[in-house]
């Protein structure tokens, strides 16, 4: 029902646009400048997996800014807090008064599946770096992209990990209600059937604080391990109560989840030899990469999850400006094009606007930090 509401204001606010886009520049003299919208959480629960999008955008917009470019960009931020409905209402704002000519995000699934139908109505080309779900390339969006691998790609390497790693005899697979949570948790489960091994299933409201009953569940099923399809939020306060439940399962979980606040929300104790999957190779502070060292000095914290991600969909975007191309159909027309060593991976879009590397990492909690042990097809569980 709230999807169905979403979709009605989504609806309206779109008749109300159409027509209002078209990258219109702004300023005097020989220079001009462009809107370019970021989305996401900014303030809300799951905030930490897209302020590092957020700044990595910003970064690459601010080194563009200072080589005095004759087309500027001003970075607009845009806070959904990961709330479709509030995303709907935002880009009303982003394209009819604000009148942004692309935009980086948004960085969650249920906001993207609910106002791309708005961006591809008004020709506003989009990059996300983070939204993972596998429909959102199924909607025939010729405005839409992202730079990394969807969760058809991120489930089966996670489970497939688990049974290679750990040999389960049973899995149990759960979600909360939101879509990306849903999604992910539907890829886990396909692949633990395609590859025989039981699975029972369950799922909770977002909002739910007490999971008593999954918990329940899982422990009267007994399996070997668990995969959460979701956020930090949920997850941390789902893995601490399975624990505290005497759940002693491996637990996994993907992007969502890959935030210190995962380990903060369950404990450490309970936290420890978590196992989290992403489409992201997160930079380690210590090997004096490029990147990190750019970030760190503009930020002042080493870089996180989706940081080089929201870097290189700014910078796909400002190599578009770059090559004159100033208008969002210019834009967009460009982004066909795209090839460029990113930040994060090769950037280039296939014809859906998925990317063309899909390469899944996985991270473990080792002594309450996260650590990353490499691709899913080489790393090694620490026990």
């Amino acid at each position: 029902m709230r999807f169905g509401r979403v979709f009605a204001v989504a609806a309206a606010a779109s008749l109300a646009l159409a027509g209002c886009a078209g990258g219109s520049t702004s300023g005097s003299g020989d220079s001009s400048t462009l809107k370019i919208g970021f989305m996401g959480d900014l303030t809300g629960e799951n905030s930490g997996i897209v302020i590092p999008p957020r700044n990595g955008a910003k970064l690459a917009i601010d080194e563009y800014n200072k080589t005095n470019p004759a087309t500027k960009l001003e970075l607009k931020e845009y806070d959904s807090q990961g709330k479709p409905e509030q995303a709907t209402s935002l880009i009303a704002t982003a394209v009819g008064q604000d009148k942004i000519t692309a935009l980086i995000g948004p960085a969650f699934s249920g906001e993207s599946k609910a106002i791309g139908g708005q961006l591809e109505q008004n020709k506003i080309p989009s990059v996300s770096p983070s939204a993972t779900n596998p429909g959102l390339a199924e909607n025939g969006w010729k405005y839409w992209h992202r730079v990394v691998a969807n969760d058809n790609d991120q489930g089966p390497a996670i489970a497939n990990f688990l049974i290679t790693s750990k040999s389960p005899k049973k899995a149990y697979v759960i979600s909360d209600d939101q879509e990306y949570s849903v999604g992910l948790a539907d890829a886990f489960e396909k692949t633990f059937k395609e590859k025989n091994v039981p699975v029972d299933r369950d799922k909770f409201a977002k909002d739910a604080s007490d999971y008593s009953s999954t918990v329940q569940k899982v422990k009267a099923a007994n399996p070997d391990v668990i995969t959460f399809g979701g956020y930090y939020a949920q997850g941390g306060r789902l893995l601490k109560q399975l624990r505290d439940g005497g759940v002693t399962a491996t637990f996994a979980t993907g992007d969502g989840s890959l935030d210190a606040q995962l380990v903060s929300g369950a404990g450490a104790a309970a936290a420890e030899k978590a196992v989290i999957g992403c489409p992201c190779n997160i930079k380690d502070a210590g090997t004096g990469d490029e990147f990190v060292t750019k970030y760190k000095a503009a930020f002042n914290v080493d870089p996180a999850i989706y940081a080089t991600e929201g870097y290189d969909a700014a910078t796909a975007i400002i190599n578009a400006v770059k090559g004159g191309n100033t208008t969002a159909e210019k834009i967009n027309e460009f982004l066909k094009t795209v090839d460029f060593k990113g930040a994060s991976k090769q950037i280039k879009f296939k014809e859906n606007g998925e990317p063309q590397t899909n390469a899944i990492y996985v991270y473990q909690v080792t002594g309450g930090a996260i650590k990353n042990l490499g691709a899913s097809t080489e790393a090694k569980l620490n026990g």
